[in-house]
């Protein structure tokens, strides 16, 4: 019984892997970790743009899941805050940035060299914010500041129907851009203080429907938890991986040094559940933000998580304290080191094993921690939502 890489669907790795073990299984090991290292910080550039108080800069610290006044955030203001093109990286996945650009027709940015001057070549998709009507400078198209026209049209009228005036908005947005000479507009409703309601997870999927294969989990993982069906699809983009982190664990259980298999492993798992907390939305400082954002008390959120690794600083200390606790995982884990000292097929059981205690692993904890993001995301928003 040995490793069977098979198990990739990705053929260039494959053969690589391939390749690599023909030297021996701690090059495939580090064939595999250069994979993941590279889809990890696969870059994806996003270009915010759009007329002055349009909330652009808004719409650049909301997408990062930051408020206006973090100090990492792009300065906002009435009056043109953005001179110059400016990146701001994801404070969680510094892979994706985020371009605070000069609004459009400004002096050192004329509309019609405006693409050539921002350097568009280099971003994978532009996002085009106007908080009014769309004109001729526009070409991509989230219409801003959505809660602001339905107040305005609920104190105006006296039967005010919140999806017509959605309607009407997004009609008239349409309208103004089929006049410029654009066939088939794709208009997207957005409210950048409460990004889970209007067209936000539409816009997200349009852009993920758009962007290269390589490039759309590096999207999926940075964007907030806007709805359940978003934490779901991270769920299960992060399950599709643990495999590689298995493999990888499977590979260095062939070293025949008592114990390093079982550092490698807790490593591992340390590294890969901190990844998880954070793409959740479950570290310190992202439920911070999202208390004050959504005015929840701190405590309220922390308290409907259930797993043990809830609110918790995630270390290898705590990872081999949760390990211990499992009988399972226990079990396969002494059954490793046990297997090395059997002649023969001692090496390929001890890789047989790590290969199952770090898949086995991996997934309950990512299971706990999607469960806790559904939980503290229902609570958030005052959903009345089961799992």
């Amino acid at each position: 019984m040995d490793y069977q890489p098979e198990i990739f669907e990705d053929k260039d790795l494959l053969r690589e892997l391939r390749e690599a073990m023909k030297k021996s299984h701690a090059e495939g090991a580090a064939k595999i970790q250069d994979y993941l290292e590279k889809e990890k910080n696969t870059p994806l550039n996003i270009a915010i743009t759009g007329e002055t108080g349009s909330g652009k800069s808004t719409f650049v610290n909301a997408f990062r899941g930051i408020d206006n006044i973090d100090k990492r955030a792009a300065p906002t203001g009435c009056v043109e805050t953005t001179m110059e093109v400016t990146p701001y990286p994801h404070p969680k996945h510094p892979n994706v940035t985020v371009w605070d650009l000069p609004g459009v027709g400004t002096t050192k940015f004329p509309a019609d060299k405006y693409l050539e001057n921002v350097g568009f070549e280099k971003f994978d998709f532009f996002i085009i914010i106007s908080d009014t009507r769309f004109r001729e400078n526009d070409f991509y198209f989230v219409r801003s500041k959505i809660d602001n026209d339905l107040q305005a049209e609920g104190k105006s009228q006296r039967e005010f129907d919140a999806e017509r005036t959605l309607k009407l908005i997004k009609e008239n947005c349409i309208q103004g851009l089929q006049n410029e000479g654009v066939l088939s507009p794709q208009v997207f409703l957005v409210s950048s203080f409460e990004l889970h309601l209007y067209d936000f997870h539409l816009l997200h999927e349009t852009l993920e429907r758009e962007l290269p294969a390589h490039k759309r989990n590096a999207l999926l993982l940075a964007m907030p938890n806007i709805n359940l069906e978003i934490i779901n699809k991270k769920k299960e983009a992060l399950q599709a991986k643990i495999k590689y982190y298995a493999s990888v664990s499977a590979l260095i259980a062939s070293a025949p040094v008592a114990g390093l298999s079982f550092a490698t492993d807790v490593t591992i798992l340390a590294e890969t559940i901190r990844m998880y907390q954070v793409t959740f939305g479950l570290d310190c400082e992202s439920l911070e933000n999202l208390a004050r954002t959504a005015r929840v008390p701190l405590n309220d959120l922390k308290e409907v998580m259930t797993s043990p690794l809830a609110a918790k600083e995630i270390s290898k200390d705590l990872v081999i304290k949760l390990l211990c606790l499992s009988a399972g995982e226990a079990a396969l884990m002494a059954a490793e080191e046990g297997s090395r000292f059997s002649p023969l097929i001692g090496f390929p059981l001890a890789m047989t094993f790590s290969f199952i205690s770090t898949y086995r692993a991996l997934s309950t904890f990512l299971n706990m921690l999607a469960e806790d993001a559904h939980r503290v995301f229902t609570k958030a928003l005052g959903l009345n939502t089961s799992l």
